[in-house]
């Protein structure tokens, strides 16, 4: 039987840098996909605990050469959370299927319905694990859309800033100078805290590493997460939590007939039958080997979201560049999914 954790990660006044494939570096994402998080988490847990250790650690999760294996942990991506007086706020990606009610006629207010990327844990357990879509959730839409107020269920972006930083790059040999814009987020640490936190889903197996995991967690803490490291960027305190009571209900639900990711996911083989009524986007993944600036193998997987008949597994992915012998390199796309009822179509 599983165990599922809770896991807040307070930037404070730390801003971050968080890079994309194919956005430069004035841009920055508000948050930090389950792959990235699982290969910064395991390089430090590498450095802390010895190359044998993360090796142990690597070979008990399934991949293309061991598909039968149960991951000893699955993560979800890391999401917005935000502190409103006594009351936390945790946000989640919107699935890509319609809740169960969602009318057929909606010009009215469509184009504002598709706009919401995140939804509050609120309104996503009642559109998509109770109730489903309510004439409340059509009229403040349409509220919304003729502009006549903003609710909180649209309070997502309120919870961070983006900024651009300029930089000056000097050229070690000719001292040719280079101005640019760095992409900084910063998440709101005065009246309305907020950061970023993820899900994980412990295996058995997975128990037995949570010191470890911690002690690694909190290392990468310190360290930074992202990029601009070097800049102080990207350091946040840890809060690993029991999972609160409305988080376990969400879990632990059962009556729903499809699997929104709440991470990437990557598998081989994917059938036509898995695919079936799903509802999916595709996000391309690649990046670089720090250590001498070669770009690891660019793979796609699905995302954050995306939803399936099926709850979807995933594997480890070996995107280790061509000519590249020092060490394999990996790049997860285990995936963690919760239960929702939605329409079919």
């Amino acid at each position: 039987m599983s165990v599922w954790k809770l896991v807040k990660l307070n930037f404070g006044r730390n801003p971050a840098h968080f890079g994309e494939v194919g956005i430069g570096m004035e841009k920055t994402s508000d948050r930090v996909r389950s792959d990235t998080l699982f290969s910064a988490w395991v390089s430090v847990y590498a450095r802390l605990f010895g190359k044998n250790a993360v090796e142990e650690l690597l070979q008990i999760f399934p991949s293309k050469e061991q598909p039968e294996l149960t991951p000893p942990f699955r993560i979800s991506s890391t999401f917005i959370y935000r502190q409103v007086g006594q009351e936390t706020i945790y946000y989640l990606p919107r699935p890509l299927k319609f809740p169960i009610n969602y009318p057929d006629d909606d010009l009215a207010f469509f184009k504002t319905y598709k706009k919401l990327n995140y939804l509050p844990l609120e309104i996503w357990q009642r559109w998509y694990q109770t109730e489903g879509f309510q004439e409340s959730d059509r009229q403040e839409l349409i509220a919304q859309t003729t502009g006549k107020k903003a609710a909180g269920t649209f309070d997502y972006k309120k919870a961070f800033k983006i900024n651009k930083v300029p930089k000056v790059a000097v050229d070690r040999v000719t001292r040719a100078t280079n101005f640019y814009h760095t992409g900084f987020v910063q998440f709101e640490w005065e009246k309305n805290p907020a950061g970023l936190y993820f899900l994980i889903q412990l295996s058995p197996e997975g128990e037995k590493l949570v010191d470890k995991l911690k002690a690694a967690l909190y290392l990468l803490g310190e360290e930074g997460l992202g990029g601009e490291r070097s800049s102080g960027a990207g350091r946040f305190q840890v809060k690993w939590l029991e999972l609160p009571e409305t988080w376990q209900k969400v879990v632990d639900f059962s009556a729903g007939n499809h699997h929104a990711l709440m991470s990437l996911f990557w598998d081989t083989p994917i059938t036509t039958d898995f695919l079936n009524q799903a509802s999916y986007d595709i996000q391309e993944r690649g990046g670089w080997i720090a250590e001498n600036q070669l770009r690891r193998k660019m793979v796609r997987m699905f995302s954050e979201g995306s939803v399936f008949l099926a709850p979807p597994q995933g594997k480890l992915v070996d995107v280790t560049p061509n000519g590249f012998n020092k060490y394999r390199i990996y790049r997860s796309g285990i995936s963690l999914s919760l239960p929702i009822k939605a329409q079919d179509k």
